[in-house]
């Protein structure tokens, strides 16, 4: 597509887009942070309202039967499951992708017995590395971690020490994503188990965690899947290590039977003992909007335009901002890319604050990075087109230039 019209047109016979509707979105404004924070669904106003106004206001404690609050986690796990490739009854929605990465290294662990290294890598995002510190520092039982990099492959970091490997599918900062089969069997064959943080491609790509050989996954609702800012995250567990041991935070919401008050733990069969404490319903009520609209797309369609409009941005900067600093980070390869494209600019904060004033809101990664974030249930070619032509003016005029948009904010 080298004009706007084109764009247009493309636009116009885009199957997804009709879907756009569902969201509300603020006229006057290019959203390309759904990596990030997804859009709102229009539903999503009227649900928070039944679950404040009627489910609580009116139907008080008697909700948690009357309205499907008790169940809500797994009825929302089997709405995810179809994204994931694998069974409705093998996923739950609760807590945060921190914690239930907790649960399920935990696990694997356990599994592992004497083995004593998990393998990571060193760009991975950091809350993961952070948890399987915190991990090892509360076993102290002399856990390694090893980090792979530029100097050190996976290849090389794997052996027969290996208990687990923790990779997020799509990289945060460059939109770069693993062959989930490939890395799998490669684990597979050290003996180690494969732990997936699917944060940035639960609702981006197709995924078959089942077929492609995954023994646990986590990930975020907030993003793709637009479930709502700090929405509860999701987990799933490969059946053959459902039942094979229970994960430390064994609250009561994981136990067999809840509500029998017993003094002594047993957990419940099957995924459900990956639960832990009360279930933040109003949160997770909203997430429910969002796996509605998700469920109405074709995940190779969506793939499909994901990848389009992907090519269209890098082409479009790669000619229209030639004259400037910005160094793209995120792989061209169609397999070895996420749903956001990422470039480096020595002053990528300053240009990013200068894109947000203008309404183009994408965000911003240390070192330097500029992201951008390519949502086809809510994006369109027209809207990269406008978003390139404004970045254009931001750096040929130099309007990041300016000390307010230098300014950090606690949220970049």
């Amino acid at each position: 597509m080298h004009t706007r019209d084109e764009c247009v047109a493309a636009d116009q016979a885009d199957v997804l887009a009709p879907l756009k509707a569902q969201f509300a979105l603020p006229p006057g404004v290019l959203y390309l942070d759904g990596n990030s924070l997804g859009a709102k669904p229009r539903a999503a106003d009227a649900r928070a309202q039944a679950v404040v106004g009627e489910q609580w206001g009116q139907g008080l404690i008697r909700s948690w039967n009357s309205a499907g609050w008790f169940d809500l986690p797994a009825r929302l796990g089997a709405k995810l499951a179809p994204l994931l490739g694998v069974p409705g009854q093998e996923v739950v929605v609760t807590d945060s992708t921190s914690l239930n990465l907790f649960k399920v290294l935990a696990a694997a662990l356990r599994l592992q017995g004497a083995r004593r290294v998990i393998v990571s890598e060193r760009d991975n995002f950091p809350t993961d590395l952070y948890m399987i510190e915190g991990m090892m520092d509360f076993l102290d039982r002399g856990y390694e971690l090893r980090l792979i990099d530029e100097q050190l492959s996976l290849a090389d970091a794997l052996d027969d020490q290996v208990a687990a490997v923790v990779l997020s599918h799509v990289n945060y900062r460059s939109g770069a994503m693993y062959d989930m089969a490939a890395v799998s069997a490669q684990a597979h064959a050290h003996g180690a188990l494969i732990i997936w943080d699917l944060a940035h491609a639960a609702g981006a790509v197709p995924l078959a965690l089942a077929d492609d050989g995954a023994d646990f996954a986590v990930g975020c609702t907030y993003k793709y899947l637009n479930g709502g800012p700090g929405s509860p995250a999701f987990l799933w567990v490969a059946p053959r290590h459902q039942n094979a041991f229970w994960q430390p935070l064994s609250g009561w919401w994981s136990h067999k039977q809840p509500f029998a008050m017993s003094d002594r733990y047993e957990p419940a069969e099957g995924i459900r003992r990956y639960l832990c404490g009360t279930q933040p319903v109003t949160s997770l009520a909203l997430v429910e909007c969002g796996l509605d609209i998700a469920a109405q797309a074709d995940m190779a369609e969506v793939r499909r335009k994901s990848l389009a409009l992907g090519d269209l941005f890098i082409d479009l900067v790669r000619t229209r901002c030639a004259a400037h600093p910005l160094t793209l980070i995120t792989p061209r390869a169609h397999a070895r890319r996420g749903s956001h494209v990422s470039f480096r600019h020595p002053e990528g904060y300053a240009v990013m604050q200068a894109l947000i004033a203008r309404g183009v809101i994408g965000d911003y990664r240390e070192p330097e990075v500029l992201r951008f974030g390519l949502t086809p249930l809510y994006l369109g070619y027209a809207d990269v087109w406008d978003a390139v032509e404004i970045l254009r003016e931001v750096l040929d005029s130099r309007a990041w230039d300016q000390p307010a948009f230098r300014e950090r904010a606690a949220v970049t």
